[in-house]
């Protein structure tokens, strides 16, 4: 467990940030080190006439295929499938429980792990041994009929049915975290399992 202090993050975000000017835009720099390959990709973007007002990268980015992972930018009038980076429905959120840090005080932590691990499947189709959920198998149907439907070819992503509703592998995570008023936080870090990276190499 970790616990977060949001004037301490906001202080070390504040110090990290630096921006690399390119003409008239620039490239705003979230993190205290970066790849040169990486802010060589973010400034080859940031060059691109509809990317607008600017390119920035986040603490953990690092370089991918078509643009760096970490990479958050607007574009005007423009769609880009291939500027994710291949982590395409990579992403985190996070979720207040009823829970504080005296509810957890002297529980055994490995219990609530296992539950957790019981209930979010990790890496299955590939590591792991795969169960398909109801809650996931309507949602597979109802985005098989869409693909059918709008003519979309699913075949670069054969696994696509096993990798919904999973945790994936990697830097992906869960984590349970206590805030400044150690209330309990639900933390999760879930990428694409892959598919991103077949989508983006299709559309680079």
């Amino acid at each position: 467990m970790c616990k977060t202090n949001r004037d301490d993050a906001a202080e070390a975000t504040r110090t990290a940030t630096h921006n690399v000017h390119i003409s008239d835009r620039k490239v705003k720099v979230f993190a205290s080190e970066v790849e040169e390959s990486t802010l060589k990709q973010a400034r080859e973007l940031a060059r691109m006439p509809f990317v607008w007002p600017h390119v920035a990268l986040m603490p953990d980015a690092h370089t991918g295929l078509g643009s760096s992972v970490g990479t958050v930018f607007g574009t005007k009038r423009a769609v880009i499938p291939a500027a994710v980076g291949v982590d395409i429905g990579c992403g985190m959120i996070g979720v207040l429980t009823q829970f504080t840090k005296d509810d957890l005080q002297g529980k055994d932590l490995k219990d609530l792990r296992q539950a957790i691990e019981d209930n979010i499947p990790l890496s299955p189709g590939n590591y792991n041994s795969w169960q398909l959920r109801d809650s996931a198998n309507d949602r597979c149907r109802e985005l098989n009929a869409l693909a059918e439907e709008l003519g979309v070819d699913l075949s670069h992503s054969p696994k696509w049915r096993q990798q919904l509703g999973s945790l994936g592998g990697g830097n992906h995570f869960i984590e349970l975290c206590l805030d400044e008023q150690d209330r309990v936080w639900m933390f999760l870090h879930s990428g694409s399992r892959g598919v991103g990276n077949k989508i983006a190499k299709k559309a680079h």
